[in-house]
């Protein structure tokens, strides 16, 4: 079956795995435990930026509207905003291309604060996405894990690990790893629910059209294409938002043939193994999430010319 063989490609990479594909234009899916909850990562800034532009299509707010962000506003993790050294400018379109392409923490937590994180988490619900769960920034869940492990908050584990030796070091690591599992104590969701999410999106049944296309757009720019993007040769388009922490990687986007058929896909994976010493591949993840989405892209595409 098509599903044992996704669970066996997994396996192979050393990852627990679970997965959605589904027909944008039809009714055909492949499902591998689409229904688990999986730690979202970074893969929720798709709702974050959904968000932002149809509050910007509502007249709610500009997104040429400015902030102005310091390196005191700064979120751990990622990259972009968090290397700079003096105050910016930005407006919140940028922020949101930043979020979406580069995946930056610091723009993301500066929309969200902007929008409201209520207000993220009562669209999901309003579409039906049950099984995701987003109540604040990514700040304050880095400042849950810190206060899971033992500490005030993230900075006060941060400065600890910093400090500790090696061996120590080591111990600290996995635990924060293994914090990763911990229900909702950072953002889950479902492969099932990003799936539908991306699909509405590119039917333009999450929001208004003009949004709808906005948030197409952005993913289409994200520069990380190392994970679904493998599964497919040239002439095939994919967009898509990956997300990554300590023994976690996940993607999800929307594969395009050059036929016009289009594919919503959502894979999230854990490794096996959480021992940060662990002689894991680092790309294995990636590369299976692309032979996934792959290998059910073209079962599907089978069962539709049969």
């Amino acid at each position: 079956m098509i599903e044992d063989e996704v669970e066996a490609l997994f396996i192979e990479a050393g990852y627990q795995g679970t997965l959605s594909v589904a027909e944008i234009d039809g009714a055909g899916r492949v499902d591998v435990r689409a229904g688990e909850e999986a730690y979202a990562a970074s893969t929720f800034k798709i709702a974050v930026g959904l968000e932002l532009a149809c509050q910007g299509a509502a007249g709610e707010l500009e997104l040429t509207e400015s902030m102005r962000l310091s390196p005191d506003d700064c979120t751990p993790g990622g990259q972009g905003l968090c290397l700079f050294e003096y105050p910016v400018e930005i407006s919140l379109r940028d922020l949101a291309v930043l979020m979406l392409t580069i995946s930056d923490n610091t723009a993301t937590d500066a929309v969200i604060r902007r929008l409201g994180p209520e207000r993220v988490g009562a669209r999901l619900a309003a579409l039906g996405l049950k099984q995701t769960d987003f109540t604040c920034t990514i700040h304050e869940h880095f400042d849950a894990i810190g206060r899971s492990l033992g500490f005030a908050d993230w900075a006060e584990h941060a400065r600890a690990l910093a400090a500790a030796p090696p061996t120590r070091a080591e111990v600290m690591r996995r635990a924060f790893r293994e914090a990763f599992a911990l229900p909702h104590l950072v953002p889950y969701t479902t492969a099932g629910d990003m799936a539908r999410l991306t699909g509405m999106i590119w039917r333009d049944e999450a929001g208004p059209a003009a949004a709808c296309a906005q948030v197409r757009v952005m993913m289409g720019k994200q520069w990380l294409t190392r994970k679904i993007a493998t599964g497919f040769g040239a002439g095939t388009s994919v967009a898509a938002k990956s997300g990554t922490a300590p023994a976690i990687s996940n993607d999800v986007g929307v594969v395009t043939y050059p036929d016009g058929q289009r594919y919503a896909v959502a894979a999230f994976t854990r490794a096996l193994d959480p021992d940060p010493a662990a002689d894991t591949d680092p790309d294995a993840a990636a590369r299976a999430i692309g032979a996934a989405a792959r290998l059910a892209v073209e079962h599907l595409r089978r069962a539709a010319s049969a």
